[in-house]
């Protein structure tokens, strides 16, 4: 009977303190969530349950499993010692990565509520990620050395390689050169301000938004839904332009190539009215203007403000579309076009051309000499 109970007392009482202690803590969390309402972090702090019960019932059968009776249990406690122990220190790695986390989100959460610059929190979100993404590596690169030194071997190995670590420290350094330029380069974009979640940029020619942030990668997200890899490392070494950088505010320019005899002023006009009608504008500034000329058109430029980059290229096409439309309807003669017979000609140029005489005999047939030699332009046609 004792075999029995033993087993029973030993695993049953460690499952109930385990839940007892789990229920405890999470009503001791609802209950500072609900006084505490300027804060999430209480309530975040109720997703650390799973773990913080696999620790707890971990520990107590790591203390207790020896008094259990059993005998193959007792034969073979070195083996479950050691797979306890294990458990115990993954699951306490377990539990650190999700308070860490836990407190690094609720940090952003209370910041964003505060805070009224975009640019800020997309600086703070940039910055706790990566936080947290080193913690995470941290904590599970020593969790794994934790579990390999409870293996008598693995000391043995670990001796050896603390007297060679200046060989292996120069020849890893040199293996992954590239590896640890693109993690620096990512503390760098982190604590550097240089580019952030959510920016707008254009990369390489492409034009797309920040998506996600790592130590070694950052992705792009272009305006086609495609997403760009690139190596951190880039960012710090090429330029790039950053459009949400010091405000999201821009300003677009549209092109006309027209006519030289196209309507200027009826255009400012017209851009005006067209822009009080288009939503995307933010009312902050317009012009329009001739820029340049060539033998056959004129470039009229047209420029608009947004809140931010995807408005600017919503009232660019927008401008663009309606100002053409309006000039195809109202004014087809300003629309650039191609010559293709010689130019008419004024009214004495063509009759010289017709009867073969130089421009000068134009003006010898055009007029008569008087009495005393001089000559005077003719008055009648006779």
């Amino acid at each position: 009977m004792e075999s029995v109970l033993r087993p029973l007392i030993v695993i049953g009482g460690s499952v109930v303190i385990t839940l007892l202690v789990g229920w405890l803590v999470d009503l001791l969390l609802r209950r500072a969530d609900s006084r505490h309402h300027e804060t999430p972090l209480w309530g975040l702090l109720r997703r650390c349950r799973p773990p913080l019960q696999v620790v707890i019932i971990t520990a107590l059968l790591r203390g207790s499993y020896r008094q259990t009776g059993v005998s193959w249990v007792w034969d073979h406690r070195a083996g479950i010692g050691q797979v306890l122990t294990l458990v115990l220190i993954g699951a306490s790695a377990w539990l650190v990565v999700r308070i860490a986390a836990t407190v690094v989100e609720a940090s952003y959460a209370r910041y964003a509520t505060g805070s009224r610059d975009p640019a800020r929190v997309r600086r703070v979100r940039t910055q706790v990620t990566l936080i947290q993404r080193v913690v995470i590596a941290v904590v599970t690169v020593v969790a794994i050395a934790a579990m390999l030194l409870t293996f008598p071997p693995m000391r043995a190995v670990g001796t050896s390689m603390l007297a060679s670590a200046g060989l292996l420290g120069i020849v890893a350094g040199v293996a992954a050169q590239s590896t640890l330029g693109n993690l620096f380069a990512g503390f760098q974009i982190a604590f550097g301000d240089m580019v952030r979640l959510g920016d707008t940029v254009v990369v390489d020619g492409e034009w797309g938004t920040i998506d996600e942030i790592t130590l070694t990668f950052l992705a792009v997200r272009t305006w086609d839904e495609r997403r760009i890899t690139m190596p951190v490392s880039y960012f710090t070494s090429q330029p790039f332009e950053n459009w949400s950088r010091g405000g999201v505010q821009m300003t677009g320019t549209v092109f006309f190539h027209l006519d030289h005899s196209a309507p200027v002023a009826a255009m400012r006009e017209k851009l005006r009215d067209l822009l009080g009608d288009i939503a995307a504008w933010d009312g902050r500034d317009w012009s329009l203007a001739v820029t340049d000329t060539t033998p056959t058109t004129i470039q009229v430029r047209a420029v608009v403000t947004a809140k931010d980059a995807d408005d600017i290229w919503t009232v660019r096409c927008a401008v663009r579309e309606q100002l053409i439309g309006w000039l195809r309807d109202h004014h087809p003669y300003a629309l650039p076009r191609v010559a293709t017979s010689p130019a008419v000609l004024p009214p004495g140029e063509q009759w010289a051309e017709l009867t073969g005489a130089g421009p000068g005999a134009v003006l010898d047939k055009a007029v008569t000499a008087d009495g005393d030699g001089s000559k005077a332009p003719r008055t009648g046609r006779g």
